[in-house]
Order: C-alpha cells, then sequence, then structure tokens
C-alpha cells in the first residue's frame, strides 16, 4: 500500500514538473495578465485623469469671472497632465512585472545550469 502512494506521488511529481512550463506560458499568464489590467483599472479609476479633463473648462468654486475660470483651467490642466503622467508611469511598471514573470522561469534554469557547470 505504501509503495502504491510513494509511486504515484512520484509520477505526479514528474507530471508537474512537465506541466509547469506549459501552465506558466497559458492558463498562468493569462491569469496574470487580467491581474496586471485589473491594477492598471484601479490605477484609472482611482486618478481618472478622463473625468478631469472632461471637466478642465467647469469653473471651480462657482467663480464665473475671467480670473476664476483662467485659475481654474490652470489648475485642471496641470492635474489632468499629472495624473496622466502618474497613470503612465504605473503602465509602464506594471508592464515591467508582467514582462519579469514571463523569464522568471528561464532566468532560474539558466541560474540553475549556470551554478551547476561552475568550478
Amino acid at each position: 500500500m505504501h509503495l502504491l502512494v510513494l509511486q504515484r506521488l512520484f509520477i505526479e511529481f514528474i507530471f508537474d514538473i512537465f506541466y509547469f512550463p506549459f501552465w506558466w506560458y497559458t492558463s498562468g499568464m493569462m491569469h496574470t495578465l487580467r491581474a496586471c489590467l485589473n491594477l492598471l483599472s484601479a490605477a484609472n479609476n482611482l486618478l481618472a485623469p478622463r473625468l478631469w479633463l472632461k471637466n478642465v473648462f467647469v469653473p471651480m468654486f462657482g467663480q464665473h469671472d475671467w480670473q476664476g475660470r483662467l485659475i481654474s483651467f490652470i489648475v485642471r490642466l496641470t492635474n489632468v497632465i499629472g495624473r496622466t503622467l502618474c497613470l503612465l508611469v504605473w503602465f509602464f511598471v506594471v508592464l515591467v512585472l508582467f514582462l519579469l514573470w514571463l523569464v522568471m522561469p528561464v532566468f532560474v534554469i539558466y541560474m540553475l545550469i549556470i551554478s551547476s557547470f561552475s568550478p
């Protein structure tokens, strides 16, 4: 009985080693891509540059004179530019993390091969 359990565990272990790269680059990659898209969507909802852009010509605090409109325009335009830049930086951070996730197994295998053949 114990021999059958050990044999089954060994076969599952070998199967998991060979199945891992297929999972990593198919369903695992899709899961990670969805998570990255959710991170970008959450950042877009948090920063909301489109909402600020939509209201760029609306005067702030009900100041309808030309000075209030000018100050509101400058403040909102600066806000739109800053929030868009933050969103762009966050996009590149998420992209780098996704690419690192894709390259990680290759890097680990490469380092294992290098370390096993070093004197």
